[in-house]
C-alpha cells in the first residue's frame, strides 16, 4: 500500500498539506456518517494508517528510505499506531471530545490489539480489507510471534531464509526475507501468516523476531564491528604490521604505530555492518592489547630483567 496515493498527496508534500488532507477524507469517511457502509469503514482505515505514518517524522522517514514493503517488515500496526491518539486528532478537527458518537467510540477504544484503535482496526488490517472486502463481525485470527538468529554475513548481505513452523499440529513452510543491515530484536512482520481465524475471517500474522548470533571473529556495536588482536611488548614498544581479514575475508595490512598501549584501537572505515537496506556501512575496529606471556624462558627472564632495570 502506497501511503501518498491512500491519501493522494505528493511526497514532497508539507505536514501542513498531509493534515489538511487527512482531515478532509476523515470526515468523508467517518464511521458515523457511513453507518453500515463496509468499503468506507475500510477506507477510513486505510487513510488513518497512511496518516499515522507521513505525520509522524520518523516513521515518514522510514517509510520513503525503506519503501512499503520493507517498512512493514520493521513496523507492525500495533507499532504504527503507537503514539497516534486519534481521540486528540478529531478534537481538532471539531468531533468533539471523543471523536464522534458511542457507536464509534466503542469501536475505537483501547480495549483490542494492545494499540488505542482496539477492536475497530483488529475487524481487519487495513491492506486486507480493501474496497470493502472485510468480512462483517468475523474476527482476525490470532497473531503469532516465533524467535529466529541470524548471523553477521546475513546482516551484511541479507538473506532469504525457509522456516518450518508447526500450525494445527501440522508442518508449514514460510519463506522470508531478511532485510541488509537488521538490528537486534526487530520484528519481521508476514502479513496472514499466523493463526486461523475460528469465524472466516481473515488470519493473524506472523511476527519473526531478530536475534544476532554470537561471532567468533568480530563483536558488533550498532552498525561497527570490532576484532581483537594482541601484539606482544616488543611490537608495542616498536611498532609492526598486522593482517586483518574483513567480514566478507577482505584482507588488509594495516601498521601499528611505535608506543602503542594496551586497548588501543585502529579504524577501517567502511567495512562494518550497514545501517539498514540501503545505509551505508558503519566501521571496522581492531582492538590491540599487549599479551603478557604466563611463563618467561631463562633467556627472556633476563632481557625482561635487563628493561627493569632500564625503566621499562
Amino acid at each position: 500500500m502506497d501511503y501518498y496515493k491512500v491519501l493522494g498527496v505528493d511526497k514532497n508534500a508539507t505536514p501542513t498539506e498531509i493534515k489538511k488532507t487527512y482531515r478532509k477524507l476523515a470526515l468523508k469517511y467517518h464511521p458515523d456518517k457511513n453507518k453500515g457502509d463496509k468499503a468506507s469503514e475500510a477506507k477510513f482505515k486505510e487513510i488513518s494508517e497512511a496518516y499515522a505514518v507521513l505525520s509522524d517524522v520518523d516513521k515518514k522517514q522510514q517509510y520513503d528510505q525503506f519503501g512499503s514493503t520493507q517498512f512493514h517488515q520493521r513496523y507492525s500496526q500495533e507499532d504504527i499506531f503507537r503514539n497516534f491518539d486519534l481521540n486528540d486528532i478529531f478534537k481538532q478537527f471539531g468531533f468533539g471530545s471523543s471523536g464522534g458518537s458511542t457507536s464509534f467510540r466503542s469501536g475505537m477504544g483501547g480495549d483490542g490489539g494492545g494499540h488505542p484503535f482496539g477492536s475497530f482496526f483488529n475487524q481487519g488490517h487495513s491492506t486486507g480489507c480493501g474496497g470493502g472486502g472485510c468480512h462483517s463481525g468475523a474476527g482476525k485470527g490470532q497473531d503469532m510471534t516465533y524467535q529466529i538468529s541470524v548471523t553477521l554475513d546475513e546482516v551484511l548481505n541479507g538473506a532469504e531464509r525457509t522456516i518450518s513452523l508447526r500450525k494445527n499440529g501440522k508442518s508449514q513452510n514460510v519463506s522470508v526475507k531478511i532485510p541488509r543491515g537488521i538490528e537486534e530484536g526487530k520484528k519481521l512482520r508476514l502479513q496472514g501468516k499466523g493463526g486461523e481465524s475460528s469465524n472466516g475471517g481473515q488470519p493473524g500474522d506472523l511476527y519473526l523476531k531478530v536475534g544476532i548470533d554470537s561471532d567468533d571473529r568480530f563483536s558488533r556495536n550498532s552498525d561497527d564491528l570490532t576484532v581483537e588482536k594482541l601484539i606482544s611488548f616488543s611490537e608495542a614498544c616498536l611498532g609492526t604490521k598486522m593482517e586483518i581479514e574483513t567480514l566478507e575475508g577482505k584482507k588488509f595490512m594495516v601498521k601499528v604505530a611505535p608506543g602503542t598501549v594496551h586497548d588501543s584501537r585502529l579504524r577501517i572505515k567502511g567495512y562494518g555492518l550497514p545501517a539498514g537496506p540501503m545505509g551505508d556501512r558503519g566501521n571496522l575496529y581492531v582492538k590491540l592489547g599487549v599479551k603478557v606471556p604466563d611463563t618467561l624462558t631463562d633467556v627472556q627472564r633476563k632481557i625482561i630483567e635487563q628493561l627493569k632495570e632500564c625503566d621499562l
